[in-house]
């Protein structure tokens, strides 16, 4: 079967330091692999070549077979890469409808003159949002009035809304609650099953045994090793997250 990504020998230098090292690896359909690895360890350059921020010096990133590198963002996005960052990019005084459609957003003509769709749009994001098993109390409401959890939950929404075959979560986790944790690995799992695959950002290791097929560990912009939850634990990962030889 051929993989969903395939990450062949990145390598990204700013000036005379090399940030990523030679990184590769692949991404199955509903699979989800763990970029686990200390602060500085290249996860969110990784992250950000996959995504079409950076460009890499060397290497490629496909999806199904199509060369994604070189591409801008959009484009990237268009194929069908989805990122959720830590701070989610949601509009705080807007509904989770318009969040849904942020910079795409749908209009309907009244006497010649273009008005914004927000019932489409609100019940759009109520339907997707269902299909994930989220319900929002109030759809009207803007995000700023809803939990970390709910928000996260709009932020994965809008990725599955347009049709993401891959989402690329950063720290989805960080700065929830024990309960609000819970919700977005219930997400992450459903996304699997809908067979989105999924890169995880983290160095929190419960997420990253809750979520994982595979996890593929940084240091010092090198992969360190791959492991599957099953056959290592806690302490194996940190030794490899602080560069230890294997």
């Amino acid at each position: 079967m051929t993989a969903l990504l395939k990450v062949d020998g990145l390598k990204k230098r700013f000036g005379g330091n090399e940030a990523v090292k030679n990184v590769t690896f692949t991404l199955n359909e509903g699979e989800c692999v763990v970029l686990a690895g200390d602060n500085g360890a290249g996860k969110s350059t990784v992250i950000k070549m996959i995504s079409g921020v950076y460009q890499p010096t060397e290497g490629a990133v496909y999806l199904r077979d199509e060369k994604l590198t070189g591409r801008s963002p959009e484009a990237v996005r268009s194929a069908g890469i989805e990122t959720i960052y830590q701070d989610l990019a949601l509009a705080d005084n807007l509904d989770p409808g318009l969040n849904l459609y942020l910079g795409r957003e749908r209009v309907v003509k009244r006497l010649g003159l273009p008005f914004l769709d927000r019932k489409t749009m609100r019940n759009d994001a109520v339907e997707v949002m269902k299909s994930l098993g989220i319900v929002v109390p109030d759809p009207a409401a803007p995000v700023r009035e809803m939990s970390g959890g709910q928000r996260q939950a709009i932020a994965i929404a809008r990725a599955i809304h347009w049709q993401a075959r891959l989402v690329i979560m950063d720290e989805p986790t960080a700065a929830l609650g024990v309960p609000e944790q819970r919700e977005v690995m219930a997400l992450i799992h459903r996304l699997k099953a809908k067979g989105v695959g999924i890169i995880l950002i983290s160095h929190n290791l419960p997420d990253i045994f809750a979520a994982a097929d595979r996890i593929i560990v940084l240091a010092r912009g090198v992969v360190a090793g791959e492991r599957r939850p099953a056959e290592t634990n806690d302490e194996e990962i940190v030794r490899m997250m602080m560069g230890a030889t294997l």
